[in-house]
């Protein structure tokens, strides 16, 4: 996401620049879902349908419906958002190592003998696999990602806050929700302290060569187990000054449900049912 800015120059005409930010530090999840342009969609609708999406891609277990559901979420998530092509993609891209570690392991396997149709010699074995574990490799990769899109649609739209929010309204265990609350904000807090300490030792040349690297690795991370219980403790002392009583609660705006985005939502869902019948 980047922050554009404007100026007038002397002679009258507009200038931009832009002001980016590097992923995986602060609060980039967040940015992009306050920045959403279907923020202001009721969160409970939001994560109703990322929740009934998900569980239609895991049941229903059709590539054509991963498909639909991908190319949807897509649609939402960057056209009705409004987030750009590289943001959603690099967003995408962070589960991609999980996902390719997962299905290769049902692709390849491992023989004494040169078996199956596609088998590559390496020394004494053989790595073998055949167009039916391929095409299962495929569909399972389009299953995956059409559920991460459900979930990335929802967490690039929702802050945290209303998520929770939608959470407790279903009645989850008040202490579920209270972890997840701190955890998530509290990640967060390390996240930034780690990148300030890695700024501080890179303005060092502390990662001028592989031992350098290895010893300020290991001075980075001793730093932050010490740090974190500090900060812990903060943390805490600032939640029992605000008078907390175990549970946080936000000021929260209210939100309408939009008949025509229900409607949109449920002729979807009958296409899927109808999309799995034709193909299945």
């Amino acid at each position: 996401m980047a922050v554009v800015g404007q100026h007038h120059s002397q002679d009258g005409k507009h200038h931009h620049h832009k002001i980016g930010h590097k992923h995986g530090e602060g609060f980039v999840i967040d940015m992009h879902a306050y920045a959403s342009k279907i923020r202001g969609w009721n969160p409970t609708f939001k994560v109703s349908l990322a929740t009934v999406l998900l569980i239609l891609c895991i049941a229903l277990n059709n590539p054509y419906v991963s498909v639909a559901v991908l190319i949807a979420m897509a649609y939402l998530t960057m056209v009705k958002g409004g987030l750009s092509v590289n943001e959603y993609l690099s967003v995408l891209m962070i589960p991609i190592a999980f996902i390719l570690l997962g299905t290769l392991a049902i692709a390849i396997e491992f023989s004494f003998d040169p078996i199956g149709q596609y088998h590559l010699h390496c020394g004494f074995f053989y790595i073998y696999t055949s167009q039916e574990k391929l095409k299962e490799m495929i569909f399972l990769i389009l299953k995956v990602f059409a559920a991460v899109s459900a979930l990335q649609m929802m967490t690039l739209s929702t802050p945290s806050s209303e998520i929770i929010s939608v959470m407790r309204k279903a009645h989850v265990p008040k202490l579920i929700i209270e972890l997840m609350n701190i955890i998530y904000r509290y990640i967060f807090i390390l996240l930034d302290v780690y990148s300030k300490m890695k700024n501080s030792a890179d303005s060092r040349q502390g990662y001028c060569d592989f031992k350098t690297s290895c010893y300020t690795f290991g001075g980075i991370a001793g730093n932050m187990l010490i740090i974190s219980l500090k900060k812990a403790n903060a943390y805490y002392d600032a939640m029992e000054a605000r008078c907390y009583d175990g549970e946080i609660i936000f000021l929260e705006e209210e939100k309408k449900f939009e008949i025509n985005q229900i409607i949109m939502a449920v002729i979807f869902v009958a296409v899927l049912f109808l999309l799995w019948g034709f193909t299945k």
